[in-house]
């Protein structure tokens, strides 16, 4: 059995600030048992303050994944594994990020992905990743994706088929800012937020982890609605739109197996159906 934390929180654009908020987090899901925690995208350092015309010259403190802050996330997990966003420096271009999540615990970097769709304006300031690739860690096979990647069905599947067991979604997810509902759970962005979680979960048969940043950052207003998903897209915990830890208890190899026992959706794709014809 595996213990899984799915984060809803406001961390802010202050590094500084926002580690020993992430150092108690850490110890809250460490009390409560947990074996992984999904923290939100760009938890440290913050994302952008407008996504339709983001400013070159005010972009989240770039970070190194083998950097202090990192190394100091590492120390705070101890024998947890921490999935944890951050804006990385790109080497040579000052006015762009990479928009990075680091799988990591006291051990050892486990695995490191660069988002590689940007929506609107992202694409002016943060440079693409070029790859999704599972990786081993203690609470099985993992992959990330990191926000937007989500909407894509390709870089779950992807994931799925190189052997991840558990997706990691690190979410800067925000309410819509051309259409905005009186209430976050009623938001277009809401119920999408939603949606992909479940479908991504159970068109490939997979332990779901969604993680989602609250609060104002600028003009974008974040969703939270942190969640864990089985296999057959049933939500097995969940937070509100404010700050808070979903927990569950998951035996994911044998959820998973079980998912797949009778209609397994990996082995059963008919790939020469789906090509484009002449």
């Amino acid at each position: 059995m595996a213990v899984l934390a799915a984060v809803a929180a406001h961390l802010g654009r202050d590094v500084a600030r926002a580690l020993p908020k992430v150092e108690g987090i850490l110890e809250d899901a460490r009390a409560a048992g947990a074996d992984l925690v999904v923290l939100p995208d760009a938890a440290l350092g913050g994302y952008l303050s407008d996504l339709g015309e983001p400013d070159a010259a005010d972009l989240p403190a770039p970070l190194a994944v083998d950097g202090p802050e990192v190394a100091r996330i590492r120390r705070a997990a101890g024998r947890t594994v921490v999935c944890v966003g951050l804006a990385e420096a790109v080497p040579g271009d000052p006015r762009r990020r990479w928009n990075t999540a680091v799988c990591c615990s006291a051990e050892r970097v486990w695995g490191v992905h660069r988002k590689v769709h940007r929506p609107l304006g992202e694409s002016r300031v943060y440079a693409a990743g070029d790859r999704f690739a599972a990786f081993d860690t203690p609470v099985g096979r993992v992959g990330m994706l990191t926000s937007y990647d989500k909407t894509f069905p390709e870089a779950a599947r992807a994931l799925a088929d190189d052997g991840a067991v558990l997706l990691a979604c690190l979410g800067a997810w925000p309410a819509s800012t051309t259409d905005r509902a009186a209430a976050l759970p009623q938001d277009r962005q809401s119920r999408l937020f939603d949606l992909y979680d479940l479908a991504r979960a159970a068109e490939n048969q997979v332990v779901l982890v969604s993680s989602n940043q609250t609060g104002v950052q600028g003009r974008l207003r974040f969703l939270g609605q942190a969640k864990v998903v089985g296999p057959g897209g049933d939500v097995l915990a969940r937070t509100g739109v404010k700050g808070g830890m979903a927990v569950a208890e998951v035996d994911v190899p044998h959820e998973v197996g079980r998912a797949r026992r009778r209609l397994h959706h990996l082995a059963e794709r008919v790939p020469a159906a789906y090509g484009r014809r002449p």
